[in-house]
């Protein structure tokens, strides 16, 4: 009876041993699959950050033209770093560059994009985070691809940086427009 108590502490630093192992061999996040790649993106529509002007819905991510929506929140230090970057994604031709706020106030939202600039043709709002829900997002920022007929092509989670946008982020757009 006296060695089954040692042999416990053994056998748990061994089981704990085997899941920390375990969890270094998992993907880093932004590789987390995403359930939604190659199925058309949900059909919500996501109001305007900003009265009277545009937000988007399905209509628009399946408008015949390659969307990029960016996902960022104003207390989001990821998405402050990569906001230097984000202007070189909408000066593609032919690809629409929308961004959406997650779970934030449109003040903070607007002071956010005072600060760093806002290179989106489009802001919408999901001040709930039900759309971002929706998309699967487990954090900001994140940036999807979706093909002109509305099927998300690539889902990127984490901060953009200029060796991402040209190795995955411009690959997926040149993919998506090819696939219509």
């Amino acid at each position: 009876m006296k060695r089954f108590i040692f042999v416990i502490p053994v056998l748990l630093f061994g089981v704990l041993a085997v899941m920390l192992y375990r969890g270094l061999l998992a993907p880093p996040p932004q590789e987390l699959p995403s359930v939604l790649i190659d199925k058309p993106a949900p059909a919500v529509t996501v109001p305007p950050l900003n009265a009277g002007e545009k937000g988007f819905g399905p209509a628009d991510l399946a408008g015949g033209h390659v969307t990029v929506l960016n996902t960022f929140a104003s207390w989001c230090i990821p998405c402050r770093d990569e906001a230097n970057v984000l202007p070189e994604l909408a000066h593609i031709n032919g690809v629409a560059f929308y961004g959406m706020v997650y779970k934030d106030t449109p003040e903070n939202a607007r002071a956010f994009l005072s600060d760093v600039g806002n290179p989106f043709m489009r802001v919408g709002l999901d001040e709930s985070g039900s759309v971002g829900i929706q998309f699967g997002l487990y954090g900001v920022p994140e940036t999807f691809v979706i093909d002109g007929k509305g099927v998300i092509r690539l889902r990127h989670a984490g901060p953009l940086t200029p060796e991402i946008v040209k190795d995955e982020i411009l690959p997926a757009i040149e993919k998506a427009k090819a696939a219509g």
